[in-house]
């Protein structure tokens, strides 16, 4: 936090916008953007800091309803925090953020007294790596404030204020004293935890991809297949660049899948992790197609591999770093280190059949990480080979009922289907598109990334063929 000479107010032009209006579509407006240019006729209104243009309402909530889980979160590294609050709501959303996925090691402490409190904190104690103060004090008086807050400081300190007053001038007021980051309610937690992500991320690594989780309630239903095919789907079909990761290491079968034979496979950047840097991931990926990359599993029981939890973390951390969308294929086991990976994930997607234990297990699962990522959206429900011939099944409608989550896809019984595409080393969609299987996939894809699934395009051999 700087105190080197601030900027003054009669350097700026303000355009005030009241926050607090009746409107109750009205979010978090972040100060960082530009106000529109004004309209033609209209000239441009100068504020004094001083005096303040209307009272500040101290009852604006914090809360506001979750928006769309865009994905693609990164874990906060082993910083300190400490939060000084005006507002018993505040304190709330704080704690709620403590208990996140995305906090990961960092620590949060919290305190009230806003400024005031931080002030007599910091003339005791060291200074955290996030200071976040909470003010609903008038402009002049928040100025003043930060600017004694300041003397305690040491300069490497980020700092996020949570203010009442949205105005640009203010918001450079604070940017020029070392302020990291100025925010106005009402907001969620998840947008706290991004902002606050945001000020810690690596700049010579600043992009994180979406990591899909793919596992089965039990044995057998046909999980893997399903991550599979939707990396697919995701890669040649949504557009989006993609790499699957095969996580059962001794029986996984992406590269029987998917017709490869690559020499080098996830165990060797797992076995030694420190070396698992961008290069040398990017040489043991094996390319199913221009978008779509391949980290295949040994599926050797030649070797019994015991790879520390750590390692699975550091390793699923680097391909992030470089891809757009990571799904993972995870075995069907409880281990630390699947329990962590599920929870870190952005999406998790449980596969299970239409019978009892499918719906004892996959409730285990959801219950499990409804509770672990509250701020996520739930896990999603794939019901796979829906109608077999003369099995008892219990209906779709009563299975969701009971698993507390409806399912987003149902996928048939078609052994024809999937059997011919396993066989030619192909996915569903390249042996027919236009199957409900391929067409539920799509749509999976397409809820996971927000973009339509493109039309299939008919080579010139397959016209002339009639297929």
């Amino acid at each position: 936090m700087s105190s080197e000479k601030p900027l003054h107010e009669s350097d700026f032009e303000s355009d005030f916008e009241d926050v607090f209006a009746d409107d109750p579509m009205a979010d978090l407006v972040l100060p960082k953007e530009e106000p529109a240019a004004d309209m033609a006729g209209e000239s441009s209104v100068m504020v004094d800091l001083e005096t303040p243009a209307r009272e500040v309402e101290f009852d604006q909530p914090v809360f506001t309803a979750p928006e769309d889980g865009l994905g693609g979160d990164s874990v906060l590294p082993a910083i300190s925090i400490q939060v000084f609050y005006e507002r018993d709501e505040t304190r709330l959303l704080m704690e709620v953020c403590e208990r996140d996925r995305r906090m990961g090691r960092a620590t949060i402490e919290a305190h009230s007294g806003g400024i005031a409190g931080a002030i007599e904190y910091m003339s005791q104690n060291p200074t955290p790596n996030l200071l976040i103060i909470e003010s609903t004090a008038r402009s002049a008086q928040l100025l003043s404030e930060i600017d004694m807050l300041a003397e305690h400081c040491d300069e490497t300190v980020k700092v996020m204020v949570i203010g009442a007053i949205n105005d640009i001038a203010l918001y450079r007021q604070l940017v020029s004293r070392g302020v990291s980051e100025y925010v106005v309610p009402p907001f969620q937690p998840l947008q706290i935890l991004r902002t606050i992500s945001g000020l810690f991320a690596d700049p010579d690594a600043p992009f994180v991809g979406k990591q899909i989780s793919v596992v089965g309630a039990k044995g057998g239903v046909g999980a893997s297949t399903i991550a599979h095919n939707l990396a697919w789907a995701l890669a040649e079909n949504t557009k989006v660049n993609t790499t699957l990761v095969d996580l059962d290491l001794s029986f996984g079968t992406t590269a029987l899948d998917f017709n490869q034979e690559p020499t080098q496979t996830v165990a060797d950047a797992l076995l030694q992790p420190e070396r698992a840097d961008d290069a040398v991931i990017e040489r043991l990926l094996a390319k199913a197609s221009d978008r779509l990359s391949l980290f295949t599993a040994p599926a050797s029981i030649g070797q019994i591999m015991d790879i520390p939890d750590e390692s699975y973390i550091s390793v699923i951390e680097v391909v992030r770093r470089n891809v757009p969308f990571l799904v993972l294929d995870l075995p069907h086991v409880w281990s630390r280190w699947v329990q962590r990976t599920l929870v870190a994930s952005d999406e998790v997607i449980i596969v299970c059949q239409p019978d009892l234990a499918s719906l004892r297990n996959g409730k285990n699962y959801i219950d499990q990480l409804k509770a672990a990522r509250p701020n996520d959206n739930p896990p999603r429900l794939i019901i796979n080979m829906s109608g077999v011939p003369k099995r008892p099944e219990i209906p779709v409608k009563d299975f969701g009922a009971a698993i507390g989550v409806e399912p987003e896809v149902i996928l048939p019984f078609e052994p024809e289907l999937f059997g011919t595409a396993a066989n030619n080393g192909q996915m569903i969609s390249e042996t027919d598109a236009a199957s409900r299987s391929a067409q539920a996939i799509d749509h999976m894809a397409s809820l996971l990334t927000g973009r339509a699934v493109a039309a299939q395009q008919k080579s010139f051999f397959k016209k002339l063929l009639g297929k």
